[in-house]
């Protein structure tokens, strides 16, 4: 008698509900994952109508034609000084983006410029101040690797984020690098509102002590000046100036004719003293105004003075 042979028609339908029972798996474990994602977006959907902290930011960077710009306005200022100088623009890690020097500059000052720029950007503080703290004795500061402690490089700042720094070396002098770089870095915000500027009593402070800028924009310059003499006379064709007295008395001469008038600079004129004018005692409290193209001269002083000029263009 030949064995008994079952071909499959008993195991057939065990294979179909084999088959039909993975497939309610697979469906079920798509399902799952869809819902699981539909959860995640309702969660990232709530946090953000909730006002939390996204996992990941939008951040604003600073273009190559935008860092050119930069550039080209230091330049022109540079130029119609007749002064020299390398500026560098790097990107907020303080990769170089843009580097230009003017005929007659001294051929270190590329990598000075570089330097200053990618220090300001990588500490997020002008190098200005890095060179005043070591200054006062801190020097194991210069022990810093790739660090350029040196007057003349600021960070750029855009909505509170540093989107990258300018750099300036081999104008005429360290306060004209700091002029010009300043100068490029007012440039950024030229299409935008202007940035809202704080200066801390400390350095407005050191600032007295030394009579010197605190602010120096294309549109404006604010100056903690100081005085302990008599001055030359002035004429500012660019500039008015608004004087407001805060110690010390002084005689101020307005108008007249300078006498011995140099140029100094385009637009800057000075004179040994002014035959005729108006005299005016200036007192603390007193605001004096003088605008452009006036010639004005601090006369006489009764002891130092201290006084804020800000010059409008």
């Amino acid at each position: 008698m030949q064995p008994h042979v079952e071909i499959g028609f008993m195991t057939a339908p065990r294979v179909r509900r084999t088959l039909a029972t993975r497939s309610i798996i697979a469906s079920h474990i798509a399902l799952r994952a869809v819902l699981a994602g539909l959860g995640a977006y309702a969660a990232l959907t709530h946090a953000a109508q909730a006002g939390e902290p996204p996992s990941i930011v939008t951040q604003k960077v600073l273009t190559l034609d935008g860092a050119r710009e930069l550039i080209v306005a230091a330049q022109k200022v540079a130029r119609a000084r007749h002064t020299t100088g390398a500026v560098a623009v790097v990107d907020d890690g303080g990769n170089l983006m843009a580097l230009d020097r003017l005929d007659g500059t001294f051929a270190a000052a590329s990598n000075i410029a570089i330097g200053k720029a990618r220090t300001a950007a990588q500490f997020k503080k002008p190098t200005r101040f890095f060179e005043d703290v070591i200054a006062k004795g801190r020097t194991a500061m210069t022990a810093l690797p790739d660090f350029t402690p040196l007057g003349g490089g600021l960070p750029l700042m855009v909505d509170g984020q540093v989107v990258g720094a300018v750099g300036v070396s081999g104008a005429a002098s360290a306060k004209e690098d700091e002029e010009l770089a300043q100068i490029a870095a007012s440039a950024l915000g030229a299409s935008a509102p202007a940035a809202v500027r704080l200066i801390d009593k400390g350095r407005v402070a050191a600032a007295f002590v030394k009579g010197e800028p605190l602010v120096e924009t294309s549109d404006y310059k604010v100056h903690a000046s100081h005085r302990d003499a008599a001055g030359k006379s002035e004429v500012h064709l660019a500039d008015t100036d608004i004087l407001y007295m805060l110690s010390g008395s002084a005689m101020v001469v307005t108008g007249g004719a300078m006498v011995d008038p140099v140029t100094v600079e385009p637009g800057e004129i000075r004179g040994a003293s002014i035959k005729g004018g108006e005299r005016r005692q200036l007192a603390p409290g007193d605001v004096m105004i003088v605008p452009k193209g006036v010639p004005h001269w601090f006369q006489s002083l009764s002891g130092p003075i201290d006084y804020y000029a800000v010059k409008v263009h």
